[in-house]
């Protein structure tokens, strides 16, 4: 015979979600808004600057990833577009490859997976000899 199943006081649930939702909205806005006025409105990584509705687009990125690490001072913080934010949370091989790039845009490759493949032209060329 099967256990029964406590039943679920979805009146706690709520309660417990709706705490958590709002210890989140007050942590979330508070390092934003002093983060906001301890730096100039400028992203750390391409220079654009910021100000009216565009202010939406400027996010507040934590440099040790940590989000509950928030020092009054803001040393863990940086003001960064959505776009470098985005960037600064991208997979780091992906990262890695992206920044080895060069500068002329030319070839990435060093390895080419066809190399030990022989054209057409190359065995008949061994089958006459």
């Amino acid at each position: 015979m099967r256990p029964r199943r406590k039943k679920i006081d979805h009146k706690k649930v709520n309660e417990f979600l709706a705490k958590v939702k709002g210890e989140q909205e007050t942590r979330g806005d508070g390092y934003r808004e002093r983060a906001l006025a301890l730096f100039p409105h400028v992203c750390g990584r391409c220079g654009r600057e910021f100000e009216g509705q565009a202010m939406r687009d400027l996010t507040v990125h934590h440099i040790d990833h940590n989000h509950h690490h928030n020092p009054p001072d803001g040393s863990n913080w940086e003001l960064l577009c959505v776009h470098c934010h985005d960037d600064e949370h991208q997979n780091p091989e992906d990262r890695a490859l992206k920044d080895a790039r060069p500068a002329g845009g030319g070839a990435t490759l060093a390895h080419n997976p066809f190399a030990s493949l022989k054209s057409p032209d190359s065995d008949s060329s061994e089958k006459n000899e």
